[in-house]
């Protein structure tokens, strides 16, 4: 950090003294940045579309889009840890946020060129998707590394929860920004608020789904610069070369150690599995939604929107609880509501809610109107009040445990056990979707990761591990 803050290295009786609260809001607002990323191209408008347009048909694209997230999982997967102790070993974490921050501007700028139908551009759009994802998730490590230093212990969970709720505000507006003013319905030719598309998008070839991609990029390149103006970087330590030699070393050392740090090592562990199915369940929620309701971009972004709503205060509660009551605790009961969520999800189709037959949507209806799409909105503002204090939370946990001079580090494993398995998911719910025709089928394999992440949970002691 700034040479105001006591080096890490300093003894634990030494004064500490912490960045200003616009440092600390320009940390904040990375979250903002990146955000869009998970809203606009993964979950509500560019992953249903090009399930439902570029694709033959939503099965086949469902699969083809879980290929697509499992490899770059796994890239992320064996990466993640190098990467990390390179950073803790050199000491700055902005030129790497750069660097990835790039690709992902870069990666979603190309989704622009996905014409709806075109199976050339199939390929290309995946591997876009592919290097944006790999872009978005590399930065996000080295900026969850800057925050033992930003806010004192007690305020971390507090810092972490405000962090998940900014970015779901921003997701919210980018949302907002796309279904009220650039993608319209190719029926009417009106967005959601019933306006011509701006800068005259054309509706019949989805130029307002697919401007999603440079949206996102541009709205990072924006609002990530108060982080790398006002947000103090870690002094550097070593040149390039040494750093990767450095780095290198103290991971084997960090990885030899990590057995006798039994509680961390099963928090990794837990981390592993849990994140898998939420990451895999915020990947395909609105592609199942799409292809179990046949919603549009119109109806699936309405949905979006409602969601982040209910994730924002999600995440803000949470970090309140996270100090209050422990990290721990806030993921296990997400987990809990989660389960429920999915539970009921299997549990309806367009003509049953559990076992109770109901009047399925009708053509040309209004938006919502039926019962069953009203209980899958109810369980997905669940899904999205639970998400959010899961993944704070998470990362707060790992603070509290983790020995603090290696933080980036164990970011980096951090991030290998959310990645490392994180094909596996996609993987699973593509290839059962693909075997059965099925997407109901392809989501049921979530349960197993909620299930085994929450069993791990209860073997982790919240205090530092020794």
């Amino acid at each position: 950090m700034a040479s105001s803050i006591v080096a890490e290295s300093a003894p634990d009786t030494a004064p500490r003294t912490y960045p200003s609260r616009p440092a600390v809001l320009g940390w904040i607002l990375f979250d903002w940045a990146a955000q869009p990323y998970f809203t606009l191209i993964t979950t509500f408008i560019f992953a249903p579309y090009f399930v439902t347009y570029v694709a033959p048909d939503p099965a086949t694209g469902q699969s083809w889009w879980g290929f697509a997230t499992a490899a770059s999982g796994l890239l992320i997967a064996l990466a993640s840890p190098v990467l990390g102790a390179v950073a803790d070993a050199s000491g700055r974490r902005k030129p790497w946020i750069a660097l990835f921050g790039a690709l992902l501007v870069i990666g979603s700028c190309l989704m622009w060129f996905g014409k709806p139908g075109d199976s050339h551009l199939i390929l290309p759009l995946l591997i876009a998707y592919a290097l944006a994802t790999v872009g978005v998730e590399f930065a996000t490590v080295f900026n969850n590394a800057m925050m033992p230093n930003l806010v004192p212990p007690e305020k971390i969970g507090r810092l972490s929860g405000t962090g998940w709720a900014t970015g779901y505000v921003g997701g919210i507006l980018s949302l907002i920004l796309v279904l009220g003013f650039l993608a319209a319905s190719p029926d009417s030719g009106k967005t959601l608020l019933g306006f011509t598309p701006l800068f005259g998008l054309d509706p019949a070839t989805h130029e307002g789904d697919r401007i999603s991609g440079p949206l996102t990029g541009i709205w990072f390149v924006v609002f990530v610069l108060p982080m790398f103006l006002l947000t103090p970087d870690f002094p550097a330590k070593l040149k390039a070369r040494a750093a990767v030699r450095e780095g290198l070393r103290e991971l084997r050392e960090t990885l030899r150690d990590l057995p006798r740090r039994r509680s961390l090592a099963t928090f990794l562990l837990a981390n592993m599995i849990y994140t898998d199915g939420l990451v895999s369940l915020f990947a395909f929620g609105g592609i199942y939604a799409t292809g179990t309701f046949g919603w549009n971009t119109i109806q699936i972004g309405s949905f979006g929107v409602i969601l982040a709503i209910a994730a924002t205060f999600g995440a803000f509660i949470g970090g309140r609880l996270d100090d209050a009551l422990g990290s721990k605790r806030v993921i296990a009961g997400s987990m809990v509501l989660l389960l429920i969520a999915i539970a009921g999800i299997l549990l309806i189709d367009p003509s049953h809610i559990v076992f109770v037959e109901v009047t399925p949507p009708q053509p040309g209806g209004a938006l919502f109107a039926a019962p069953a799409e009203r209980a899958y909105l109810l369980l997905g503002c669940l899904i999205g009040i639970a998400g959010g204090p899961l993944q704070a939370a998470s990362r707060t946990l790992l603070i509290r445990i983790a020995p603090r001079d290696r933080i980036a580090q164990y970011f980096g494993l951090f991030a290998l056990t959310g990645k490392v398995t994180s094909f596996i998911g996609p993987l699973l719910i593509a290839s059962v979707t693909a075997i059965t025709a099925s997407q109901k089928a392809g989501m049921a394999v979530l349960v197993i990761f909620f299930v085994a992440g929450l069993a791990l949970l209860t073997r982790v002691r919240p205090s530092a591990d020794v």
